[in-house]
């Protein structure tokens, strides 16, 4: 039987920003958090490094400035990343005060062990061993847990925002979301004065990606539909080192790494970073990843080596005792042996066009962390800045939220989510095999290095996907599986059409028909109503 609820604030996602905006709020609104599977199943428990913040006074402000603009081919918006970097010790601090478990340091003036990764001038990134996202989820979900007015729902996926406009109502406020409740398989009406899109990235889109099976780009796909802008959605950032190893799954093996002295190195054990940049392995992540693709398509093979063995077996368990142990049990002793890695998905540089606050284009919604484009990234995310921005964010966009608290009338004009046109599905096979077609022609023409053939080849395979797509979402019960890959056909499509916009390579992006920077860097800004599939 379908439902209705009503709630002050309805948060879709339960990662590092949806966790901190609904423990800012919970105090003074009644607020409900959903999670498509368990609440530490997504990309933020995943996190290994840690959290990028000036908190050593041998380090400033305007470096970490620096390198944010440095690594995100300098279109990183200087506000923004001002903003956040000047915003990254309180929320540091605000972590430790929810008590999660950072890794500390008696020898360092900040108690704490602070790591240094690719592109950063300096050691500053906080961190729980290489377990961060973990201990930062798991403390957060503590405090949730123990908050009287949040409201945690597991199993819910959120299929599209209820909005005036698609209601014929003045305006176009969101006025929450439709939602399948995965436990009961019934459609229901959530109801809300704001709606947070905290649903992460879109990597999934990608065959070989370090991200939970979650990250299909749900909340852009959703904000599109309901008629938000989008940027920047060519830059998706490929993580240099997964564990190349068949029962792995796109393990990832930390940038952490690098920044304690592992060196890359091809099967023969040459090194071959110095023939990219200068800064070797401690390149950001763009130059690693493209370094890597072009000597495993170079020679032929399969994989390069990630090689940490000459720091001694102590320091390796001690300082990375996750990555040791889950190589140690495929039988890969990285203390003596060189870790085998491939470049895999990783992150979503672009995504919903929000202010500082985090609003979107239409009133009552808001979107943090991932899936937000807030221009702190530019064309390539500079090392666990991820996180961090998933706090400042979290943190401005409840602030906003309780200083302009403009109540709407959540009557009973919203109707119930109507499936009486609709029957149950006999060829569900269809859904997986639009699935694994989408992935990898998606990995095959519009990775690492693109060119505009691949891309006009992708635009014309990915057009017709979201015609069957559309035919069976419009004729059969809906699914989890078949919401996700209705949402990852349409964000494949916006992320063609940006990178076929961009005539230049610069970060992430990167083709060969244009393998030059532009001198002015100008952001790809796309809007649904220029466009006719939604």
């Amino acid at each position: 039987m379908q439902q209705d609820f009503q709630y002050d604030v309805l948060i879709i996602g339960s990662g590092a920003a949806g966790l901190s905006l609904g423990l800012k709020l919970a105090a003074t609104r009644n607020v409900a958090i959903i999670s498509k599977d368990e609440l530490n199943a997504g990309a933020s428990a995943k996190a290994q490094g840690g959290i990028a913040a000036v908190l050593d006074q041998q380090d400033q402000i305007d470096n970490h400035i620096q390198d944010t603009l440095i690594a995100g081919a300098n279109l990183g918006n200087p506000e923004a990343i001002k903003f956040t970097v000047e915003q990254a010790k309180a929320s540091v601090e605000w972590l430790i005060e929810q008590q999660v478990p950072f890794t500390q340091d008696q020898n360092d003036a900040t108690g704490y062990h602070l790591g240094q990764e690719g592109g950063h001038s300096h050691r500053r990134i906080i961190h729980a061993a290489d377990q961060t996202g973990q201990a930062v989820t798991s403390t957060l979900i503590e405090r949730a847990n123990e908050a009287k007015n949040l409201h945690l729902l597991c199993h819910q996926v959120a299929i599209d925002l209820i909005t005036g406009a698609k209601l014929g109502l003045p305006g176009n406020r969101c006025l929450g979301a439709y939602v399948l409740d995965q436990k009961t398989g019934h459609v229901n009406t959530f109801k809300a004065q704001c709606v947070i899109l905290a649903t992460g990235g879109a990597s999934k889109v990608y065959l070989y990606t370090s991200t939970p099976d979650g990250s299909s780009g749900d909340g852009i796909a959703m904000a599109w539909r309901a008629g938000c802008r989008v940027a920047n959605m060519e830059f998706n950032q490929f993580h240099p080192t997964c564990l190349y190893h068949p029962q792995a799954k796109s393990f990832l093996i930390s940038e952490a790494i690098r920044g304690e002295g592992a060196k890359l190195l091809l099967a023969n054990g040459e090194p071959f970073m110095q023939r990219f940049d200068e800064r070797l392995e401690l390149a950001p992540r763009d130059i690693v990843a493209r370094a890597i693709d072009h000597e495993m398509k170079r020679l032929g093979d399969d994989c390069v080596y990630l090689d940490i063995s000459h720091r001694g077996r102590e320091f390796v368990q001690s300082h990375f005792p996750t990555i040791y142990q889950r190589c140690l049990d495929l039988g890969i002793d990285i203390a003596v042996d060189p870790i085998p890695v491939v470049p895999a998905a990783h992150y979503t540089c672009g995504g919903i066009i929000t202010n500082q606050d985090g609003m979107t284009d239409i009133e009552g919604l808001y979107a943090i962390g991932e899936t937000a484009f807030t221009g702190l990234h530019g064309a390539n995310r500079l090392a666990s800045n991820s996180l961090l921005e998933c706090f400042v964010y979290g943190h401005a966009a409840a602030q906003h939220i309780e200083d302009h608290w403009t109540p709407a009338n959540l009557d009973s004009s919203i109707p119930p989510w109507d499936e009486s046109q609709v029957k149950d599905s006999d060829e569900d096979v269809i859904i997986s095999h639009n699935w694994d077609e989408l992935r990898r022609f998606m990995w095959d023409y519009v990775g690492i290095v693109r060119t505009d053939k691949r891309l006009t080849r992708a635009q014309h395979r990915v057009e017709m996907l979201l015609s069957e797509i559309d035919e069976f979402y419009s004729n059969y019960r809906i699914s989890a599986d078949l919401i996700e890959l209705r949402n990852l056909a349409l964000v494949a499509s916006i992320i063609i059409n940006s990178a076929q916009q961009r005539k230049e390579s610069r970060g992430l992006h990167y083709t060969l028909n244009y393998p030059n920077t532009l001198p002015v860097a100008r952001n790809t800004i796309l809007t649904p109503s220029n466009f006719d599939w939604q």
